[in-house]
């Protein structure tokens, strides 16, 4: 059976949801809550080969607005010490099965982790 591992905080809606969404199907999940328990550096890796750095920011979000951070030019290992100190940086929930991962609030891509 496969087991889900979500990254998130606590205090995010789309992360209640995806949790919600696995459980509701019977699925196993690990919650590793970023704000107690960083990610380690290969699983961010993981995530940044897949989708980029910059997709993986939420960009709409005050954690990003707020500090100016949109016109600040940092290296991409600032940009990882940043988000370890913030993780609310992230489009959150980050969330992987086996080989399959996802960022955000995403379904139709939960379904299909699933199906695999």
């Amino acid at each position: 059976m496969i087991t889900v591992q979500i990254f998130a905080i606590k205090s995010s809606q789309a992360a209640r949801a995806a949790e919600r969404f696995f459980k509701e199907r019977r699925i196993p999940v690990q919650y590793v809550d970023l704000q107690k328990k960083p990610m380690s550096p290969g699983e961010i890796r993981r995530f940044i080969d897949r989708f980029t750095l910059q997709g993986l920011l939420d960009t709409e979000s005050k954690a990003y607005t707020d500090p100016g951070l949109k016109y600040m030019k940092m290296s991409e290992g600032q940009w990882l010490a940043k988000i370890e100190q913030t993780p609310q940086l992230l489009r959150l929930p980050l969330v992987r099965a086996g080989n399959r991962i996802s960022i955000g609030r995403d379904e139709e891509a939960w379904k299909a982790m699933l199906e695999a």
